[in-house]
């Protein structure tokens, strides 16, 4: 046996052991209601999609906040990818996350006003087993919204999640 053939079948085996004992990749999908603050409180609804390895996963959302015009308060849509890790293993059905990422927004008021452009992202919250692949999340962010009226909104929501 040639050193390159043994070399191949170590990194072979290597390989087939590793996939042997990594976890499946496990996906939810959140639908949820909350508040939205800047520059004023106002209902925030969304959807977000996301998928996990053990401790680190990633997750694609969408979320709008409404028009209020008698406040000046203008409509904000979001889409962000974001980065996230949690407790691996819940403990008595509750996984803690940390999250944080970027996306694009759009902030519109009637037609005085409309700016799309760039936004980070940070946050975290827990997700509650309730029955089943069913769970409970809670999630605070706080958004950097560049050049926006409202340049730093923050965001409370709870919502359903659907593990799969």
């Amino acid at each position: 046996m040639t050193r390159m053939s043994s070399l191949v079948r170590r990194a072979a085996l290597a390989v087939t052991v590793l996939l042997a004992t990594v976890a499946p990749a496990r996906a939810d999908l959140t639908v949820f209601a909350g508040l939205q603050s800047a520059p004023t409180i106002r209902p925030v609804t969304g959807i977000s999609l996301g998928v996990g390895l053990l401790v680190v996963g990633w997750e694609v959302e969408i979320a709008r906040v409404a028009e209020r015009v008698d406040d000046r308060a203008p409509s904000i849509s979001t889409g962000t990818g974001s980065v996230y890790v949690q407790n691996p293993i819940p403990i008595s059905g509750l996984q803690i996350y940390g999250i944080a990422g970027a996306g694009v927004y759009r902030e519109r008021l009637t037609a005085v006003l409309q700016e799309t452009n760039v936004l980070v992202a940070l946050g975290g919250g827990a997700k509650i087993a309730l029955a089943g692949p069913l769970k409970l999340r809670l999630d605070y962010r706080f958004f950097k919204l560049r050049n926006a009226g409202s340049p730093t909104p923050q965001r409370l929501y709870a919502g359903l999640s659907l593990a799969f």
